[in-house]
Order: structure tokens, then sequence, then C-alpha cells
């Protein structure tokens, strides 16, 4: 079963997920790599928690 990326105690750096930066907002592109920093401070958010990859992408966690 797939984590819910809307909640963010289900994100955590280390964690390999699954991203969709802004600029592929509308094709849905996704983009994976492993969570370095989470950028959402709050505890959810309707459009997935945002979160900085290692590699410095930045992108909301896809559900």
């Amino acid at each position: 079963m797939a984590i819910d990326g809307r909640i963010r105690e289900n994100i955590y750096p280390g964690l390999e997920v699954d991203i969709i930066l802004k600029k592929d907002q509308r094709s849905g592109k996704r983009t994976k790599g492993v969570v370095k920093d989470l950028l959402t401070k709050s505890n959810h958010h309707p459009h997935g928690i945002k979160v900085r990859l290692e590699d410095g992408q930045v992108g909301r966690v896809c559900y």
C-alpha cells in the first residue's frame, strides 16, 4: 500500500518518494528521489506535502 503524501507524519528525510515538480503540474509527470527536507509546516496539505529532494529539486509528494 502506498503512503498518503498529504499527511506530514508519513514523510521523513531518507524516504524515497515520487514528487510532482511545479513545472510538471499540468502533465502530472513524476520525479523520483529521496527526501532531504520537509517544506510544508502544516500536518496536512490537500495537494501533497512539499519536500526538497537530496538533489535539490522541490515538489509535492504524490499520493
